[in-house]
């Protein structure tokens, strides 16, 4: 019998592309800047408000715009050059980070326009994250894309790890206007880093005459195929239902983190550092388990961790039982998140890939918006526990059943 360890390709492919190695590196750079953003803005707003909606409403505030601009945004970056679409929104995303600095140092912020700019923020993100999914193919194999693919959520968990580490640390010693405004210089060096790339592995753009009606027509056609398609509906469909549910936790977890014994900012950096060492340690893992468990199997065994680490966070006040359930959590997006990401990858045609792409990260951060927006009021109605333990519960039952509905159209 053929040893399949052996068919097993190297994990570490990618990073023999130079460009792969310029889009992982600024995408890391990025996810850092995204991570310390979402702290510290999530952790002043538990300074100017204790209310679990006010607060839950930050995570809501950072992923509506993806819901609501991807789309768009995939489909300018099927018709325009990439690497100056990548160029533009970080250029957005330097004027964004000062402004927010600038507003944090002169003490004017309030709970709105916190929301405010954390949404400016979220719109960069939601114009960027298209393009660059779009684009990563372009600098490796096919055979490579898996690894590229695992590769690129390794570093978003990476990011995870020093992005909230960081800003913890940051926030203690200089306060939170301080790190905006670092994101807004980090913003420009990539802008820079970007600007001297020439972007030769990318395939020249294929604009298309008619304006807005092209445009329109370019959606609708990207979501025509996505529908028609039964392996993306289906994850599109999986990918909502996990992050709804998720949502719960990750909206929520500034105010846990206040209840923890001796909470301070450094709590909340620990709690999400731990959740991003539980995806790294997942991470190495996944090449293994795509070739020995089916894709439905994964993706359930994702979602019982999920409800594991949900379930000790609504219960525990204590730090060392917290971050062991954050790691689960972090295993659990891993697992969910790479299946799924590599499942749409793969079924999705380059002409078609950023539109198509787009798509997926709307179900993801509406999935998000919305839920952050729905478990935080549920906490508000009754408490934070009870939202939690309702979404881990309900969460692993709707899964389930998706799974098995889809199960004939699985990866």
């Amino acid at each position: 019998m053929t040893d399949q360890t052996q068919s097993v390709p190297s994990s570490l492919a990618p990073f023999r592309q130079p460009a792969f190695r310029l889009l992982s590196g600024t995408g890391f750079v990025a996810n850092v800047c995204l991570w310390m953003n979402d702290v510290s803005a999530a952790w002043m707003m538990t300074t100017l408000t204790r209310s679990p909606l006010w607060v839950a409403l930050v995570q809501t505030a950072a992923a509506l715009p993806v819901f609501m601009l991807a789309l768009v945004s995939g489909a300018m970056a099927d018709q325009v050059d990439r690497r100056r679409h990548l160029l533009a929104t970080h250029c957005w995303l330097a004027l964004v980070g000062l402004a927010f600095g600038a507003a944090v140092l002169a003490d004017a912020v309030s709970p709105p326009l916190l929301l405010a700019l954390t949404f400016a923020h979220g719109v960069g993100v939601a114009v960027r994250l298209p393009a660059f999914a779009a684009a990563v193919p372009h600098t490796v194999s096919r055979t490579d894309l898996p690894a590229a693919i695992t590769l690129i959520g390794l570093s978003m968990n990476a990011s995870r790890i020093a992005g909230p580490l960081l800003a913890g640390l940051l926030i203690a010693v200089a306060g939170a206007g301080f790190v905006f405004l670092l994101n807004g210089v980090l913003a420009v060096c990539i802008a820079i880093i970007l600007f001297r790339w020439k972007g030769d592995e990318l395939p020249a753009p294929t604009p298309v005459a008619g304006g807005l009606r092209a445009l329109v027509s370019a959606i609708r056609v990207g979501v025509a195929h996505v529908i028609g398609s039964r392996q993306l509906s289906g994850v599109m469909v999986r990918i909502w239902v996990f992050m709804f549910h998720s949502a719960a936790l990750l909206g929520l977890l500034a105010l846990l983190a206040r209840a923890m014994d001796g909470a301070d900012a450094g709590t909340f950096a620990l709690l999400l550092g731990g959740m991003g060492t539980g995806a790294l340690v997942a991470a190495p893992l996944m090449p293994w388990l795509r070739l020995r468990t089916p894709a439905p199997a994964l993706l359930l065994g994702g979602v019982f961790l999920q409800v594991i680490a949900m379930a000790t966070m609504a219960i525990t006040h204590h730090l060392w039982l917290a971050l062991p359930a954050m790691m689960l959590f972090g295993m659990s997006w891993l697992t969910t998140g790479n299946t799924l990401t590599v499942s749409a990858q793969i079924h999705m045609p380059d002409w078609v890939r950023a539109r198509g792409m787009a798509i997926y990260q709307m179900s993801t951060l509406g999935a998000s918006a919305c839920g952050a927006a729905f478990w935080g009021q549920l906490a508000t109605w009754t408490s934070v526990p009870t939202s939690l333990l309702t979404a881990s519960g309900s969460g692993l039952v709707l899964f389930a059943i998706v799974n098995r509905w889809r199960s004939s159209e699985a990866n």
